[in-house]
């Protein structure tokens, strides 16, 4: 029983401390409404739709834009400054995330 407990403590340690996020576009919307990520950490969009997606945010200091992202593909985006940044699809503009970064 302490044995499992210690693995379990271990396991929950790592996840913890993941590199990073992941999100997927599904269905005209992304899996997670938020995501909390750590400074210097990433967040990978995985577009598992049947059609094309343009996930961006032009949040200042945390900016990005995928362009043209594929059925099946993931790209991923590290986020280096600390604050709140508003994410969507510019083809569906009803798909919005939040990716919330601290220290």
């Amino acid at each position: 029983m302490k044995l499992a407990l210690i693995a379990l403590t271990f396991l929950l340690a790592e996840a913890a401390w993941a590199e990073s996020a992941g999100v997927t576009q599904e269905a005209r919307k992304f899996s997670e409404p938020e995501v909390a990520i750590r400074q210097g950490q990433s967040v990978t969009f995985t577009n598992r739709d049947p059609f094309t997606h343009n996930v961006f945010s032009k949040t200042p200091g945390m900016a990005f834009d995928l362009r043209t992202q594929k059925p099946g593909a993931s790209s991923e985006v590290k986020f280096e400054n600390v604050g709140e940044a508003d994410v969507q699809c510019a083809i569906h503009p009803q798909m919005r995330m939040k990716v919330k970064v601290t220290r």
